[in-house]
């Protein structure tokens, strides 16, 4: 589920047909204007769109086939990543997930954490509907202790009761609660049941065994799906936005997007423009998911044939490139901040040549001393090149983590070498080895709460740790 990359919706706002809003009064914008806005407003929108088709599938529409719970529930994950799971591009096997929606219109939310093991890595990312993370509560952020935190909405204003230990506010009225538990190996199921056990999340009355205060009002939800979205982009936006009060840096887009009917301010009706106004909005939202494509094709620094970026972030991070927000929703929504961690990536050997497990065998040799720099842990997971999902192989091994060094094998220089390839590379380099696919490799190293003094990957395409390139063996 890594960064729950959503293709079918970031491909989305190609077209765009009379879209039916409430009817307005007023003066459309010029036509010319109007591809303007929409081109730009496109940009704006795309991960807002992105996070209202993932959130509508996850917690309103109970048979999309990936509903996970209702809103205000949590939903945990305890199994282990396989070939056989195909649902998510890029699953990382690393940590089991728990995930919950957040409707915090009536009343603030509370998530309570049992103590882990310092040892065991956890984090929970609080991320709103414009895709911003606005907080995190785990291993870094707020330590192992056990501990009460509330989650509020952007209006609230209530006081802070005694026994929580920090408040979140998001930046829209519905938000999301990413979890991570880290599995040692397979075989560590049980332990993440167990601190899976210990999350709790209830309301702020429940919390405090108070009344409930009047629910909010029921919300009608439209439909979404990888059709609809090309045609109702903007009814999409349109209905969002109701949910995300604008920040200071929105004013000028969002008072943009008024003047072709979308966002609190609108004063006409899509369906009263005309069919040229309708066209060059359309070519002004292709414009600008071309202008996104490019800036995906081309994220991060190469670093010996790694591509290592941090795109993700909160408010403040972004401060208004909505470029570089829609790019990290495309390249992977709901990715997390550089300091929990990273994730360098790549599809090419140290000399810029395709990786292609049908063709090559490869190493990856990490010196002495020279490890990927983490706090917590580090993994490099293989996947198929062509669909980006695991792979089967004859050791059920997807990956390589931290936690197996123990039982690798290190040269006597100390460096360490990794084999990947399809074949096993023979009983004594068994425990090193990588299986690759029959074709086209694809990976990604994913380092959780990298460290900030040297050697470091911070800052990102900066840092004093390099990634060591991947070599071709001839």
């Amino acid at each position: 589920m890594t960064r729950l990359r959503l293709s079918a919706l970031a491909a989305a706002g190609l077209l765009l047909a009379a879209t039916a809003l409430p009817a307005m009064s007023g003066d459309p914008p010029g036509i010319l204007e109007a591809k303007a806005i929409a081109e730009e407003g496109f940009i704006f929108g795309l991960p807002i769109v992105m996070n209202y088709g993932i959130m509508y599938e996850y917690a309103v529409d109970r048979n999309s086939g990936q509903f996970k719970a209702p809103f205000n529930e949590l939903k945990n994950e305890s199994n282990v990543f396989t070939y056989k799971d195909t649902a998510v591009v890029t699953p990382n096997s690393d940590t089991p997930y728990s995930l919950m929606w957040m409707d915090l219109r009536a009343e603030p939310m509370v998530l309570s954490v049992p103590a882990v093991d310092p040892k065991r890595y956890y984090s929970i990312q609080l991320c709103d509907g414009n895709t911003y993370n606005f907080g995190y509560i785990g291993t870094r952020a707020t330590g192992s202790e056990a501990g009460d935190y509330m989650i509020v909405a952007p209006n609230w204003n209530g006081a802070t009761p005694a026994g929580i230990k920090r408040v979140f506010r998001s930046g829209t009225d519905l938000s999301l609660a990413i979890y991570r538990t880290q599995l040692f190996n397979p075989d560590d199921l049980e332990g993440v049941k167990k601190v899976q056990a210990g999350y709790k999340v209830q309301t702020l009355s429940a919390f405090l065994k108070q009344p409930a205060p009047a629910a909010a009002p029921a919300i009608e939800f439209p439909k979404i799906d990888k059709e609809l979205v090309k045609t109702n982009f903007l009814e999409y936006l349109d209905f969002a936005l109701q949910f995300a009060p604008p920040v200071s840096n929105e004013a000028d887009i969002r008072a943009k997007l008024a003047r072709i009917g979308v966002g609190p301010g609108k004063t006409f009706n899509f369906k009263d423009l005309s069919i040229e106004h309708k066209l060059e909005i359309a070519l002004g939202m292709k414009e600008g998911q071309r202008k996104v494509d490019e800036a995906a094709a081309h994220v991060g620094k190469d670093i010996n044939g790694w591509k290592v970026s941090s795109l993700p972030g909160d408010s403040a991070h972004y401060n208004g490139d909505w470029l570089a927000r829609a790019t990290a929703a495309q390249v992977g929504i709901y990715g997390n901040d550089a300091v929990e961690a990273m994730y360098p990536l790549t599809r090419t050997d140290g000399d810029g040549n395709t990786l292609d497990g049908s063709k090559h065998d490869y190493t990856l040799t990490f010196p002495k001393g020279q490890l990927p720099p983490a706090n917590a842990f580090w993994s490099l997971t293989m996947y198929d090149g062509k669909t980006q999902l695991l792979i089967k192989n004859p050791i059920d091994r997807y990956l390589i983590n931290s936690p197996m060094l123990p039982r690798m094998e290190t040269n006597p220089d100390g460096s360490l070498t990794l084999y990947i390839q399809k074949e096993s590379p023979g009983a004594a380099k068994d425990a090193n080895w990588l299986p690759a696919p029959d074709g086209p490799i694809y990976m990604v190293m994913r380092l959780y709460w990298p460290k900030s003094e040297a050697p470091s990957i911070l800052p990102a395409g900066e840092g004093t740790w390099r990634p060591a390139p991947i070599a071709m063996v001839n």
